[in-house]
């Protein structure tokens, strides 16, 4: 689907296809990563597949849902994205949460090697604060976390094998 063009000569869409082509091809050649590709793609996926809508120079949030975001509806949500590599064997964690900061859920989009999304999680407020906020730890206070934590008492909100479940039926 080709989006309308603006004053800009390229779609957005065509962008961010090329800046996942371009830190995949990066990582390859270099065994690094591009800085900061895999948050603005992680805004940029999290925004068109939960149908919110940006919202612009917001401290501590990203993003809003729509009447067609289902839960998020109304929402100010924070999104955190993190590459997963098959060939590492570290222990990830998210960005640091802006715990201080105005917003009602968080959202974390999981990138693959080839920095497509393969999950979107979601988890509010409430549920976060409870989980985080209690723990003792001085990374815990600072609103950092794993991963796996974050899966665990988060909610699967969109899952790659959802579509190619879609396309097979």
């Amino acid at each position: 689907m080709t989006q309308p063009q603006t004053n800009n000569t390229y779609s957005v869409d065509v962008l961010m296809q090329q800046a996942r082509q371009l830190a995949a091809n990066y990582r390859q050649a270099t065994g690094k990563t591009l800085a900061g590709v895999s948050g603005e793609l992680s805004t940029y996926d999290a925004i068109r597949l939960l149908h919110l809508a940006p919202a612009p120079n917001q401290i501590g949030y990203e993003a809003v849902g729509t009447e067609q975001s289902g839960d998020l509806h109304g929402e100010k949500i924070q999104i955190k994205g993190r590459t997963i590599f098959s060939d590492s064997k570290t222990t990830y964690r998210i960005g640091q949460l802006k715990m201080e900061q105005d917003w009602d859920s968080v959202v974390l989009v999981l990138l693959n090697d080839e920095y497509e999304p393969f999950e979107i999680y979601e988890i509010d407020r409430a549920t976060l604060t409870d989980n985080v906020i209690d723990s003792q730890s001085k990374k815990a206070k600072k609103g950092a976390m794993t991963v796996a934590r974050f899966k665990k008492i988060a909610t699967l909100a969109w899952s790659i094998d959802w579509v190619n479940e879609e396309e097979t039926n």
